[in-house]
């Protein structure tokens, strides 16, 4: 059944790259100027998507590192892929293992379980480890009457929550992937996750799965050392990380909002929504807190320097975050703005500043 109101879900790839031998027999000069080009490529993308590295070196014989992917449409995992196979180290790098899925709402209903957006936004956590997996159920478990999945699926959830330090992302891939979703458990003890495993084996629920392999267990780390994990000579890192020292993020060009227009960003794991008014640009967080509409998508009311939300109509002043008109409630987070050079750069603030983008 659709959901009454419509849901702006997230795309989400797993991508496991394995780096082909023969890359570390290349001159060192070249490893080290392939590392740096790649490293500055993939941080390019850190305002048009959600980017998280990790690595397998030392744990998988058959890939390397994983870059978990979350953007709000299938063209920005396919301009990032375009460009690391454009690069040199993208030339030896092999994708063992890549899984595609969207965020939704689950059918199945947990009363005490905290609604996290019902699921819909994907958010990281500092966590050391995921642990990421394909899964598929047995075609009689479709047969089921709903009731009956749902009491075993009220014990899967009574077995999770004896483990509150291990976080799941569960997102769909039906008709998008070969399996039907992709699990995703985040957390900083490997044993902990184990027995969750184990003691889930027992569950009645557990006798329907059809499939739930490979599994892979991935190490948080920050790109650059990501990269040295892979040998070789090591990259000479030529630009500014993605966040500074002051709190500011980069997230895209100022050429890329002139004025009269918005933009949907990424900082860290939110998205957020930028708006050129009159040559001044202002940041919100780009979901509406009603039900989630994209606010960079939004009707702007120059003269009043709001937005006005696609879905329901509330609206946001952009320059607090406060609701103006109903139907929403709370405010959205507002960000300080900055800009160096051609660049704009956004960190969060409670009470956010506004900066005059150059005109033409």
């Amino acid at each position: 059944m659709s959901p009454a109101t419509p849901e702006h879900r997230q795309v989400v790839r797993y991508a496991f790259y394995k780096l082909e031998p023969a890359w570390r027999r290349l001159p060192a000069e070249r490893q080290a100027a392939a590392k740096t080009e790649l490293g500055e490529t993939i941080e390019r993308y850190h305002g048009r998507l959600l980017l998280r590295p990790y690595g397998l070196v030392g744990i998988r014989g058959d890939c390397d590192f994983l870059l978990w992917q979350v953007a709000e449409d299938l063209d920005a995992l396919v301009e990032l892929q375009t460009a690391l196979n454009r690069t040199d180290l993208g030339a030896y790098l092999t994708i063992p293992y890549s899984y595609l899925a969207m965020t939704r709402r689950s059918i199945y209903e947990f009363p005490a379980e905290a609604p996290r957006d019902q699921r819909l936004v994907i958010r990281p956590s500092a966590a050391k480890y995921l642990f990421v997996y394909p899964f598929i159920k047995t075609r009689a478990w479709y047969s089921l009457p709903k009731a009956e999945r749902q009491r075993m699926m009220d014990e899967h959830v009574r077995v999770g929550r004896k483990y509150p330090t291990i976080r799941l992302n569960t997102t769909y891939s039906y008709g998008l992937d070969d399996q039907e979703f992709v699990v995703a458990f985040e957390g900083d003890n490997p044993a902990q996750f184990l027995d969750l495993v184990m003691e889930l084996r027992e569950s009645e629920a557990s006798s329907y799965t059809l499939r739930d392999t490979p599994t892979l267990t991935c190490v948080q780390m920050s790109l650059w050392d990501l990269l040295d994990t892979l040998g070789g000579a090591s990259a000479t890192r030529s630009v500014a990380p993605a966040t500074r020292g002051d709190g500011f993020t980069p997230v895209c060009d100022a050429a890329d909002l002139p004025p009269g227009t918005s933009k949907r960003v990424y900082a860290a794991a939110e998205a957020v929504a930028l708006f050129n008014v009159g040559g001044t640009i202002h940041a919100i967080a780009n979901r509406c807190t009603h039900a989630r509409a994209s606010l960079s998508e939004g009707t702007v009311d120059a003269a009043k320097c709001v937005v006005v939300c696609p879905w329901h109509e509330g609206v946001f002043s952009l320059e607090t975050g406060q609701v103006l008109a109903g139907p929403p409630t709370a405010a959205v987070q507002t960000y300080r703005v900055k800009i160096e050079g051609d660049t704009i750069l956004i960190a969060e603030a409670r009470e956010p500043t506004v900066a005059s983008a150059p005109r033409s």
